[in-house]
């Protein structure tokens, strides 16, 4: 296929729209983006929540030469999307952790004989070299990046390694992108365009303005929620969303719900993946009416009948809002969004970001770890032992490698597993057996330099070398085959990633204040996104209005008449737990309990962060779930989260002020 001309776009565009897809017509803002894709112009489509963004790159993808390249932050929603290309006839794919050894590769075959049209992939795949090898061998139209706002640093749900998608389209030579958000301030969305080199003029936003969403803030002291939240409930017709900040909370308020004869299901990340499928799909089908959710529930939800979103906690952000409360009536038809508001969980919300800001001296083990580990030009990281050992959580630590990779200090290179283990369960004699001469000669001396112990085993890469010159991928691959023809059961661990190290960038006296530096302006940014926050939900103005004019949407009607401002109720959020206020005392003995911890375990060699910084024995006293105090025992001493009902900047003024 070739690219329209702009003179024949239009009449041929509606036509693709209703042989390949049976709609009638384009909703807002799509026929712009595809027609200037089709042009040759890489655009931004900010449409809102359920608009049909993925229209705009499905249509474009059948009228472009070659494939299409589109990277999903989420395994479900790839999925989601597969199964409507597929019902469509599109030729579609995607490589991920799903597939078999055997399905990757029919993938990479199709995709190089060009029967593969639109490719799906996440964006740690192009942490895979193999991958990138690949990759790099095929002719791209255009690059895709769903959920894009995770590009900018600036923006909610930031995903490091979007950070490097310019890179690889450079790297790639990919003539078109395509960037797709329901959310972006006009901060995140100038970032965005200015990462792509997309012009201003191919920047096409539909408006956040819905009429069919009243939106009410309710101030609910904590011990009146369940009963409040029980009245709303009970005032709706249909299937809602409860949406709360905590796992417990939402096993705790689906009870509740349960206990009043309401169809209720808890639903967080902590779950099994195939219970939250159930949950998923049983709301779907609508056996299930209510959720009550942590913000792990949402993304790739594609129920229009949702008559009811509830924050029962304030949210993490506007963005966050705003994505949550776009799940409800996509229909058209009116739906309800309430927030039970109070100001008792702002510090839960705001720890969140503290405990993701590493310290000093956490960046500084992590840049002596390379220096120290360097093998060949190479380095070896373990996420979750090296998060461990630096105190920094996950998270924030692949952000640090991140940067050090923007900065040329690294490149990835490829992972492996380090740990492999299998148990047969078809008889060893009958798998040697059931291959030709050489595969089965193969298999043999995999099995018999395995260490066996009882009925699992572990392959010995190292003999297996040394006797017979085997590399490791040939048994990988034969191991992951037979794993796929259920001849044995494969579990593997300790997932390792391998990077190249340039020692002479590396070797730079400002590099931890750098690193630092750019952690606390992120700090500072998402406190001040709370702030906002806070500001809005108390605000005298029309909240829908408001909502328009911070994503950079004017068009939005001064009063929508929907809203609980409309109708003359600001919400004045108060602190409705009158915790008293911890003493100086308390805090001089906890700091002593924690000091006095650490002091014991020096004898005892337990690696330790470079003495006790005043933020670490903050976090002590707030209760937060940092690396450290889970492998030092840390949350069993009586002090720890003495002060969890304060503000993390009291609890700071209050350890400063002890310890002078």
């Amino acid at each position: 296929m070739t690219t329209f001309t702009p003179a024949t776009q239009p009449s041929q565009l509606h036509s693709s729209l209703k042989q390949t897809f049976g709609f009638d017509e384009f909703r807002t803002g799509q026929e712009q983006t595809i027609s200037q894709l089709l042009s040759g112009d890489s655009s931004l489509a900010i449409f809102p929540t359920g608009a049909g963004k993925s229209l705009c790159y499905q249509l474009a993808a059948i009228n472009l030469p070659h494939l299409t390249l589109v990277v999903s932050p989420l395994l479900a929603l790839m999925k989601d999307q597969l199964a409507f290309l597929h019902a469509k006839g599109i030729p579609a794919a995607s490589i991920d952790s799903t597939l078999s050894f055997e399905q990757s590769q029919q993938v990479t075959r199709d995709v190089r004989s060009g029967k593969i049209k639109i490719l799906m992939v996440s964006v740690e795949r192009f942490k895979n070299e193999r991958f990138r090898q690949f990759i790099e061998s095929i002719a791209i139209s255009m690059l895709v990046v769903d959920e894009a706002h995770c590009i900018s640093e600036w923006g909610h749900n930031f995903r490091p390694d979007y950070l490097k998608l310019p890179r690889y389209r450079q790297e790639l030579n990919v003539p078109l992108v395509l960037l797709l958000t329901a959310t972006a301030t006009k901060k995140v969305k100038q970032d965005m365009a200015r990462k792509f080199a997309i012009a201003s003029e191919h920047i096409v936003q539909t408006g956040f303005y819905r009429n069919n969403l009243d939106l009410s803030v309710l101030p609910v002291a904590e011990k009146q929620k369940h009963q409040t939240l029980l009245d709303v409930i009970n005032h709706h017709q249909g299937s809602g969303i409860v949406y709360v900040t905590l796992q417990h909370s939402a096993e705790k308020v689906a009870e509740f719900l349960q206990q009043q004869g309401l169809q209720a299901q808890a639903y967080h990340a902590g779950f099994k993946d195939d219970v939250r499928q159930k949950i998923q799909q049983d709301f779907m089908q609508g056996k299930t009416s209510i959720v009550v959710a942590t913000i792990a529930f949402g993304m790739g939800i594609d129920k229009s009948d949702i008559r009811f979103v509830i924050h029962y906690d304030l949210p993490k952000s506007i963005e966050n809002y705003s994505q949550e409360i776009g799940r409800a009536g996509r229909d058209k038809q009116n739906s309800a969004c309430f927030t039970l508001a109070n100001l008792d969980g702002i510090h839960t919300v705001e720890n969140f970001v503290y405990a993701d800001t590493p310290e000093r001296a956490s960046i500084d083990y992590v840049l002596q770890n390379i220096r120290n580990e360097v093998q060949g030009g190479q380095w070896e990281l373990q996420v979750l032992a090296l998060s461990n050992a630096s105190n920094i959580k996950q998270l924030p630590l692949k952000t640090l490698l991140v940067q050090l990779e923007l900065m040329g200090i690294i490149t990835a290179k490829f992972s492996y597993f380090a740990d492999f283990k299998f148990k047969f369960v078809t008889p060893k004699e009958q798998i040697v057996s059931g291959f030709n001469a050489d595969r089965s000669e193969f298999l043999a001396q995999v099995f018999s330099c395995a260490k066996m112990k009882k009925i699992w085993g572990e392959p010995d890469f190292e003999l297996m070398h040394s006797r017979y010159q085997a590399p490791r991928k040939r048994i990988v691959s034969a191991l992951e085959y037979l794993a796929d023809q259920q001849h044995i059961v494969l579990e593997t661990k300790k997932a390792t990633e391998v990077f190249s190290v340039n020692m002479a960038a590396l070797d730079n006296a400002d590099l931890v204040e750098q690193l630092y530096q750019y952690f606390a302006e992120k700090e500072h940014a998402e406190i001040e996104r709370i702030s906002k926050l806070v500001q809005f939900f108390q605000s005298d103005r029309c909240l829908t209005k408001q909502l328009s004019h911070y994503f950079d949407d004017q068009f939005a009607p001064e009063n929508c008449g929907h809203c609980s401002v409309c109708r003359g109720q600001v919400a004045v959020l108060p602190y409705s737990n009158n915790q008293l206020a911890i003493s100086s005392e308390t805090i001089a003995l906890a700091i002593a309990q924690i000091q006095q911890h650490f002091s014991s375990l020096k004898a005892t060699a337990t690696v330790l962060p470079k003495g006790l910084s005043i933020d670490t024995i903050c976090r002590f006293l707030s209760g937060m779930s940092v690396p450290l105090f889970t492998r030092t025992k840390v949350r069993q001493l009586s002090y720890f989260a003495v002060c969890q009902h304060m503000r993390y900047a009291d609890i700071k003024a209050q350890v400063v002020s002890t310890l002078r």
